[in-house]
């Protein structure tokens, strides 16, 4: 097996057989008990709605932060036109700490176009999810799979580097997906759509538990003795992943004034924004530890107000004469 291009990389069929039996029985054994596992755990309490809600949930953000989010959400909205008849900042409000917030208002708008096009069902093919507002090509690939058993190709971040160790031979994916890629991903999938749920499953769990990309435990792999990144002696990647930095960004002043209107019941008047918490006479104490957060971050008041129109604009926040809050 050949490292120039996907095609000389694909197994042979007794390989390729071996590989889905292993990671299958892996999986089986050592897989986290997620409560959307659905399919996989042979339970019937996850919805599809609470698998699609978990796949736009677990975007950029890991498991532990996402789990008990996800428990309040399905527990307030345990059905799309729950949270369709809510207004979009209830969706903001609960999204609470997981970070890119406008998840939030796409997942709401999903839950609105689920409700009037679908009679209130998560569709199941394909096509039908990727039209839904916020779901891309790999959260439609997911949903279809895990919550409908549909024979499905996903890829995410943790699949890709398991595809490129352990069949390609390189020590992390490209920086951005490739053609190759995919086509690779395809032709690994298993023809039977039982299997090919449980292959996604459990390569993507590899990825997530034992094929880190920065700490591979090898020894725990149960496919390390067919692992081409190994076989060829575990040569460097031919590039350094950069993690996203977060203190003193726009992101994290985004975040400390998304807290402050997660918090408020009214409107906030726009100095308060400005002018530090100590001199401020308040009506409501709730939004007086976020505010101070705030304060603490020091931005330029530009620079502030930069971020509140950022905010206006991309629909987290909306102005009126009383102040800014969630949108209604």
């Amino acid at each position: 097996m050949g490292t120039t291009s996907h095609l000389s990389s694909v197994p042979e069929p007794a390989t390729l057989s071996l590989l889905h039996n292993k990671l299958a029985d892996w999986f089986h054994n050592n897989g986290r008990d997620l409560p959307w596992r659905t399919l996989l755990r042979n339970s019937p309490e996850c919805t599809a709605w609470g698998i699609l809600v978990s796949e736009i949930m677990l975007q950029q953000t890991p498991v532990v932060r996402v789990l008990p989010v996800w428990e309040q959400w399905m527990q307030r909205w345990p059905t799309p036109d729950a949270l369709a008849a809510e207004p979009s900042g209830e969706a903001v409000r609960a999204w609470g700490r997981l970070g890119y917030p406008r998840r939030a208002l796409r997942l709401h708008a999903a839950a609105i176009a689920i409700t009037e096009e679908y009679d209130g069902e998560v569709p199941a093919a394909y096509q039908d999810l990727l039209s839904l507002p916020g779901v891309g090509s790999y959260t439609a690939a997911a949903v279809s799979a895990f919550a409908y058993g549909r024979r499905t190709t996903v890829v995410d971040t943790n699949i890709r580097r398991v595809h490129a160790r352990l069949v390609s031979g390189t020590a992390l994916p490209a920086q951005s997906l490739t053609a190759a890629e995919t086509q690779l991903a395809n032709e690994l999938l298993p023809e039977d759509p039982a299997e090919s749920v449980m292959w996604n499953a459990a390569v993507m769990e590899l990825g997530a538990l034992i094929c880190t990309a920065r700490s591979p435990k090898c020894a725990q792999c149960p496919v390390a003795a067919q692992c081409q990144w190994r076989a060829q002696g575990e040569p460097p990647p031919s590039y350094i992943p950069k993690g996203q930095p977060w203190h003193g960004t726009d992101r994290q002043l985004r975040g400390a004034v998304m807290a402050v209107l997660r918090e408020a019941e009214q409107p906030v008047a726009e100095g308060a924004f400005f002018v530090a918490p100590v001199d401020l006479h308040l009506d409501s104490e709730c939004i007086s530890v976020p505010l101070a957060a705030l304060h603490r971050l020091n931005p330029e008041p530009e620079r502030l107000e930069r971020i509140l129109a950022g905010l206006v604009n991309d629909g987290l926040a909306k102005r009126s004469p009383a102040g800014i809050q969630l949108p209604s």
